[in-house]
């Protein structure tokens, strides 16, 4: 059994991370000059004192997909973002209405309510 090299584990960690960094700051950096700061579903308009909020979409989902016109990105808040990648999951697992998941809960939690407040 051989074993670990956690240090250059670490190292090829840390670099990843790095080069992840470089990566979305260029290409944020480059659709923020590039868009105005609203965001492309809800239309909620960012200022400087909130920008951090606004996030930058890759259409495609591939984050190393960054054309320099910036025609794979489009500016969704944090919520529109969120929603935007839980519409790709379900997607990929089959799920592409709503409707079709089956009905809603079924349990009633107060279905015996009426029966206990009639016995005082």
């Amino acid at each position: 059994m051989s074993s670990i090299d956690h240090k250059r584990l670490d190292k090829i960690v840390a670099d990843a991370r790095k080069a992840a960094d470089q990566r979305a700051e260029g290409y944020r950096e480059r659709a923020l000059k590039i868009y105005p700061w609203i965001c492309g579903r809800c239309a909620r308009e960012f200022t400087v004192a909130n920008l951090r909020e606004l996030t930058v979409h890759h259409r495609d989902h591939n984050h190393d997909n960054n054309p320099a016109d910036g025609s794979n990105w489009e500016l969704l808040c944090l919520y529109c973002h969120d929603n935007e990648h839980q519409k790709q999951i379900e997607a990929d697992r089959g799920y592409t209405d709503s409707s079709k998941r089956g009905g809603g809960a079924t349990h009633n939690p107060f279905a015996a309510l009426q029966s206990l407040l009639k016995k005082d």
